[in-house]
């Protein structure tokens, strides 16, 4: 069976700081690309942060740069998103997704070819 499972998520206070994890199965994921997305209450789903099948290209949304970083390690099959300087609109769940590396070059603006897609975590970040 093909999944994803996200983690890490949890309470934060502002300017605090997570660490998500996404675990593959079933499946080897070095041969795609990775994108974490998000959905806060009452919200569209939004593009987080993207990393290529390889790891050497990252791409990230606005809101998030300099503070997320997107990374993965192949031999764990595992991506991360390490979050700082959190905020309450950071407030969201959590999605992991992967996806045929084709696609890369438009996440996290659009989510395309990501075929397979993790149930998602909760963060919060509030005082």
């Amino acid at each position: 069976q093909l999944q994803l499972v996200e983690s890490g998520g949890g309470l934060v206070q502002p300017g605090g700081s997570l660490r998500l994890s996404c675990a593959a199965s079933g499946f080897i994921l070095d041969s795609y690309y990775i994108g974490w997305f998000r959905q806060a209450p009452g919200k569209e789903r939004e593009g987080v942060s993207c990393i290529s099948s390889s790891g050497g290209s990252t791409n990230y949304a606005d809101s998030v740069k300099g503070r997320f970083t997107i990374s993965r390690d192949n031999a764990k099959n595992m991506v991360y998103l390490q979050m700082n300087s959190l905020k309450p609109e950071d407030t969201a769940v959590y999605f992991c997704a992967a996806g045929a590396s084709t696609y890369y070059r438009f996440c996290p603006d659009r989510a395309y070819g990501l075929n397979y897609w993790g149930k998602g975590t909760l963060v919060t970040v509030s005082s």
